[in-house]
C-alpha cells in the first residue's frame, strides 16, 4: 500500500492512500445502522482504467454511499463550501477535490484529469446541485473530462436517501443503488460536441434512474 511519501496515480496530489482506503471501509458501513442499503450491478464497476462516474443527486448521502460501495478508490468533485476546518482537511486527505459551483473552476478539473490519466476513477454529479434526482438537466463537466482523458462513463442511480416532502422521520428506509453498464463516449470538438455528449450522459443516467424507480415500485 502506498504511503504518505509518494503519490498514488489514482489519487490527487496531497492525498493519503491509506487514509483513503480506511475511509472507503468506513463509508461502506457507516450508514448501515440507519439505512437498509441494497446495491445492484456492483460487478459492472471497471476494476482498472480511467472512469468518469456520473450519478444523480438528491441528498448529501449519495456521495458517501457511492464512495463506500465502490470496489476501488474514487475521487469526487465536491462543493467547495464543505472544505472548511477539520472536515476540509479530511476530504483533501482522502483525495476529494473542491469545486466552485456555477463557475469555470479549471484547477480541480485539471487535477481530476491527472487522476484519470493515472488510471483512476472520478465521480461527478452532473445535475450540479441536490434536487429530485431525476436528472432533468446536466452540466458539461463530465463530458469535458471524458473528452480530455478518454475515460469510459459509468452511470450510477440512487434512490431512497431523500425523505418525501411532508413525511415523518423514517425508520431504516431502504436505499437502492443501481450501477449501470459502463460505456464509451465520443465527444466532438467545441461547445457543440460538449452539449451533445452531455445530453447523451443525461439521457443514460435519467434512464437508469427510471429503471431503478420501476424496480422499487415492483
Amino acid at each position: 500500500m502506498t504511503g504518505r511519501g509518494s503519490r498514488a496515480p489514482d489519487l490527487p496530489e496531497g492525498a493519503v492512500p491509506r487514509l483513503a482506503d480506511t475511509a472507503r471501509w468506513i463509508g461502506a458501513w457507516l450508514h448501515r445502522p440507519a439505512f437498509r442499503v441494497r446495491v445492484s450491478g456492483r460487478e459492472r464497476v471497471p476494476r482498472t482504467g480511467p472512469v468518469v462516474l456520473v450519478a444523480n443527486h438528491s441528498s448529501l448521502l449519495e456521495p458517501q454511499l457511492i464512495y463506500g460501495m465502490l470496489p476501488r478508490r474514487s475521487v469526487f468533485l465536491v462543493k467547495e463550501e464543505l472544505f472548511r476546518g477539520v472536515a476540509g482537511r479530511l476530504l483533501r486527505g482522502i483525495g476529494q477535490l473542491p469545486i466552485r459551483r456555477g463557475e469555470a473552476d479549471r484547477a480541480p478539473l485539471m487535477a481530476a484529469v491527472r487522476v484519470l490519466r493515472g488510471g483512476g476513477l472520478v465521480g461527478v454529479f452532473p445535475e450540479g446541485t441536490r434536487g429530485t434526482g431525476d436528472v432533468a438537466a446536466a452540466e458539461q463537466g463530465a463530458a469535458w473530462l471524458v473528452r480530455t482523458s478518454g475515460a469510459v462513463v459509468l452511470p450510477v442511480a440512487t434512490r431512497g436517501t431523500r425523505r418525501p416532502e411532508g413525511s415523518r422521520r423514517r425508520f431504516r428506509p431502504v436505499v437502492d443503488m443501481l450501477v449501470g453498464e459502463p460505456f464509451a463516449l465520443e465527444v466532438g470538438r467545441g461547445r457543440t460536441g460538449l452539449e451533445e455528449a452531455t445530453e447523451q450522459i443525461r439521457v443514460r443516467l435519467a434512464g437508469l434512474v427510471h429503471e431503478l424507480d420501476e424496480k422499487r415500485r415492483a
